[in-house]
């Protein structure tokens, strides 16, 4: 288990960022769930504990909720407690034993969380450090994966493909030209 936190206010991410906003305009659960997507690439690539929080504060009766979706836990906070509060709980807890960064751009929380001991980043920075990740990515990994399109001649034996080369040339394919 890794010894560093990255804790993000959803919402605050969601509306922060040009294709997720777009995204949260038409459907509020694609955009959380475009999020998840994301950040889950990201701590695989990483591998920091990645907690993502939502505000719930808002729902009646809300008992708030924790789930582990892939590698990431998301966090939809309980009746009258905002996702500000939980990073700032949770921070307090965690802040003195691992590195914790918080991902918001809510000037305040920023202050706040600092206050705690954690690394404090903007949405604008997520955002660039996450790109900049899904490059990394891109160029270590997926540009060295060879191609998957199959090719009749990449797996027939030596004499199936002169056998083959022959007849596409119109060439007598008893060996006689």
């Amino acid at each position: 288990m890794s010894s560093e936190y990255l804790l993000v206010d959803g919402y605050n991410i969601i509306f922060a960022w040009t294709d997720l906003k777009k995204i949260a305009e038409q459907n509020i659960d694609s955009a959380r769930t475009k999020l998840q997507d994301i950040l889950c690439n990201y701590q695989g690539f990483k591998k920091c504990n990645v907690i993502l929080v939502f505000d719930g504060y808002k729902v009646k009766g809300n008992p708030g909720s924790v789930i582990k979706y892939h590698n990431i836990h998301v966090i939809f906070t309980k009746e009258a407690e905002t996702a500000d509060q939980y990073i700032e709980k949770v921070t307090q807890e965690i802040g003195r034993q691992y590195h914790v960064r918080v991902a918001t751009s809510d000037r305040l929380e920023q202050v706040i969380i600092l206050g705690k001991g954690a690394v404090r980043m903007s949405a604008r920075d997520l955002e660039k450090e996450i790109r900049e990740t899904d490059a990394v990515i891109k160029k270590e990994h997926l540009d060295k994966i060879k191609s998957y399109k199959m090719r009749l001649f990449d797996y027939a034996d030596p004499a199936l493909q002169e056998y083959l080369e022959r007849l596409r040339l119109n060439r007598d394919t008893d060996g006689e030209e």
